[in-house]
């Protein structure tokens, strides 16, 4: 639903009596502060070293992706995709099984991971 239908149904629901004038006025102002967060505020992530927290959480996670040490069978990618995203790591194993023998791209993708991905401390 578009801002001015939001607005025109509002009006209505305040013409008909059904919202007070104090709660027309606070749900007029959440659509338009709702839309004047997503027009003008564009933001862009940009990765931080540290991780500190500024930047989208995707950025942050991806900046806080190592390999595991302890949950390892070859390189620890699957262990370190468990860590991140909350699955077992087993699981990440049968995708890299599954994409290996369906597409062979299993095997490029983990070696490439096993290269970029760095260590945990």
């Amino acid at each position: 639903m578009s801002d001015s239908e939001e607005l025109n149904r509002l009006a209505d629901l305040h013409q008909r009596g059904i919202l007070s004038d104090e709660e027309f006025a606070k749900a007029k102002e959440r659509v338009l502060n709702a839309s004047n967060r997503s027009s003008s505020s564009t933001s862009y992530a940009y990765a931080t070293p540290h991780g500190n927290g500024s930047g989208a959480p995707v950025v942050n996670a991806i900046n806080t992706f190592r390999r595991s040490r302890d949950d390892r069978w070859i390189g620890g990618v699957c262990g370190g995709l468990a860590r991140l995203s909350g699955l077992a790591a087993w699981f990440w194993r049968i995708v890299f099984v599954a994409l290996t023998t369906c597409a062979g791209g299993g095997v490029l993708l983990y070696l490439l991971l096993w290269i970029f991905v760095p260590l945990e401390d």
